[in-house]
C-alpha cells in the first residue's frame, strides 16, 4: 500500500496461525538512511552499513519480521525481489540491494517453529504494490504482544501500527511493531512503574529476550545519512513517550531511519515530527479495532 511519502509502500505477511509475520516498507531509488538501537537484546541485518561513516549512501528497502533472528532470512526474498527490478549499490557484478532487518521475538505464541523466510519477504514486498490494510495484528505485528511485565495472563496484544504527520510539504511517517515489556502510555493517565511498588524484583525482569519493539520512520525530507540517524533518535523519544518502560536490557528496541529526498526541511524540524508520529503509531496500537 502506498503511503503519505511519495514512492513508499508498505507490505505484510501474515501467518494467522503460527502467529508470525514479516512487514517490507520499500523506498524509491536513492532514499537515504541510518538507524539506532537502544534495546539491550536487538536482532537485526545490515545495520552498520547505515552507519553515517560507512561508503553505502542510499538504502531500497527496510525488513521488519517476527521470528526473532531467524526471522531475520525474510530479507534474502526481499533482496530477490529487488535485484529482478534493478535495484542496489552497483558493483562489477550487477547491482546489490541495501535491506536493512530488525527482528523481534514472537516465538512464545502460537507456533515455535513459524518463522518468516525468504519466500515470506518476496511475498510481502509484493503485497505493498496493492491496497491492503496497514495496520492491526497482522505482518510483523502479529504475535507481538505489550504489557509482557504482567506475565501471560495479563499481557495484551499488540500489533502494527502507523501515523503519519505533516508540516507544509513535509512528510514523516512511521509503522512500528509493537511488542512492549511495558504499556503502552496514551498520556491521559497514570503510567506503569510510576511507583516503586510496580518495580520487578531487582533480581529480575522476568522473561528475558521475549520482547521487542521496532520500527522505520520514512520522510520525504532531503536527509544524508547523519540526518536519518537524528532522525532515528528522534523515533526512540516517541517510543520512550509511549511505552513504559522502554529500551530494557532485554528489548531490542531499534528503529531505521530513510528519507527520499523530495523536499528541503531543517533536521530538528524533522526529528520532532518523527517523535510525534512514533508516538501516535505506538499508541494506535492500544486503541480499539
Amino acid at each position: 500500500m502506498a503511503i503519505g511519502v511519495a514512492g513508499v509502500t508498505i507490505g505484510h505477511w501474515t501467518d494467522p496461525v503460527g502467529l508470525t509475520g514479516c512487514t517490507v516498507v520499500v523506498l524509491p531509488d536513492g532514499a537515504t538512511g541510518s538507524c539506532e538501537v537502544r534495546g539491550g537484546a536487538p536482532a537485526s541485518r545490515e545495520l552498520d552499513a547505515l552507519a553515517p561513516d560507512k561508503t553505502v549512501a542510499t538504502v531500497d528497502a527496510i525488513v521488519l519480521a517476527g521470528g526473532s533472528a531467524f526471522g531475520l532470512a525474510a530479507a534474502d526474498g526481499v533482496l530477490r525481489y529487488l535485484e529482478e527490478r534493478g535495484r542496489g549499490v552497483p558493483t562489477p557484478a550487477g547491482r546489490v540491494p541495501i535491506v536493512p532487518t530488525l527482528a523481534l521475538f514472537d516465538l512464545g505464541v502460537g507456533d515455535p517453529s513459524a518463522r518468516p523466510g525468504a519466500e515470506h519477504g518476496y511475498a510481502a514486498a509484493t503485497a505493498g504494490l496493492g491496497e491492503q490494510v496497514v495496520t492491526g495484528r497482522i505482518g510483523a505485528g502479529t504475535g507481538a504482544r505489550v504489557g509482557q511485565w504482567r506475565g501471560p495472563d495479563g499481557r495484551r496484544p499488540g500489533g502494527i501500527g502507523y501515523a503519519e504527520r505533516r508540516l507544509g510539504d513535509v512528510v514523516v511517517a512511521a509503522v512500528c511493531a509493537v511488542n512492549a515489556y511495558g504499556d503502552i502510555d496514551d498520556g491521559t493517565g497514570p503510567v506503569a512503574f510510576d511507583s516503586v511498588a510496580q518495580l520487578p524484583p531487582a533480581t529480575g525482569f522476568g522473561d528475558a529476550r521475549t520482547h521487542t519493539t521496532i520500527g522505520a520512520v520514512v520522510t520525504n525530507a532531503r536527509l544524508d545519512k547523519l540526518g536519518c540517524l537524528i532522525v532515528a533518535q528522534g523515533a526512540h523519544d516517541g517510543l520512550a513517550r509511549a511505552l513504559a518502560p522502554p529500551h530494557t536490557r532485554f528489548d531490542g528496541d531499534a528503529f531505521i531511519a530513510a528519507a527520499t529526498g523530495d523536499v528541503d526541511a531543517h533536521v530538528d524540524t524533522v526529528r520532532l515530527m518523527a517523535l510525534a508520529a512514533t508516538t501516535a503509531a505506538i499508541r494506535s496500537v492500544a486503541e480499539p479495532a
